[in-house]
Order: structure tokens, then C-alpha cells, then sequence
């Protein structure tokens, strides 16, 4: 496995509770794992989970944590992985949407969906549906 040059580390309030959202509600492969810490993958997405402990805080924690913050992975179906959130009955904050996002002169575009996590970090999915000429 190749390691992204940049990986989030995401606290968690219950590190059992939250590996086992990431795991066996999102699909999250665990590629490895020690006491109260996961790296997880998920289609080329990479993410730590750890215990939240005194050492990593910088303030006050409160629920939701990650305010003012989302975490984007490219998939190849967000179907998939709509079907896993609403078979263990976990709610979708927004979405599925399709935008086209403006980037020099082209439209970029993607289906995705809102999700929050058990901690209350958000988490956008989305599928990339391609390119098209931009006219403004």
C-alpha cells in the first residue's frame, strides 16, 4: 500500500463505537491497527482513527466534532455505499446531489452525499461524472 502525503487523523469519543461505523457501516478496510488506533482505506482514501486523548487535544472537544470541516473521498458508486448507510439505519444529511463545480474553463462534475460520522465529523462522498465546457 502507498501512503497518501496527507492523512487525516480523526479523534474519536469511542474508538470501538467509530471503527465499527467505518468498518462495517461504510465498508473502511483496516490496513493496520494497534491499541485505540486504525488506518483505514476506502478506494484510495485514506483516514486515521484514534482515542481521543489529552495529548492530541487543542481545545475545548465538544459534539460535533470537525466544525467547519469536510472530509471529500472520491468513490467509484456512492450507491454502494448509500445502500450500507440505510441498511444499518444511519441518517444522510444531504444528498445524493449532483453538482458541477466551475474550474478555469471547464465544469467539473460529481454526485454526492453528506453523511456525519459518529463523532459529527462530515463526510462527503462523491462520483465523479466528468467534464464539460464551461459558457458563462
Amino acid at each position: 500500500m502507498e501512503y497518501n502525503r496527507l492523512v487525516p487523523e480523526l479523534s474519536a469519543d469511542d474508538f470501538e463505537q467509530s471503527l465499527r461505523f467505518y468498518t462495517d457501516v461504510l465498508g473502511f478496510h483496516i490496513e493496520y491497527q494497534r491499541r485505540h488506533f486504525a488506518f483505514l482505506s476506502y478506494q484510495g482514501s485514506q483516514i486515521m482513527l484514534q482515542q481521543l486523548t489529552a495529548q492530541w487535544k487543542t481545545g475545548e472537544v465538544a459534539y460535533p466534532f470537525g466544525r467547519g470541516i469536510n472530509f471529500q473521498m472520491l468513490v467509484e458508486d456512492i450507491e454502494v455505499i448509500l445502500a450500507r448507510l440505510q441498511a444499518h439505519g444511519h441518517p444522510v444529511m444531504v444528498g445524493p446531489e449532483e453538482h458541477w463545480y466551475h474550474r478555469d474553463s471547464m465544469l467539473v462534475g460529481q454526485r454526492e452525499f453528506l453523511v456525519m460520522d459518529i463523532d459529527g465529523y462530515l463526510l462527503r462522498f462523491a462520483q465523479p461524472l466528468g467534464s464539460k465546457p464551461y459558457t458563462p
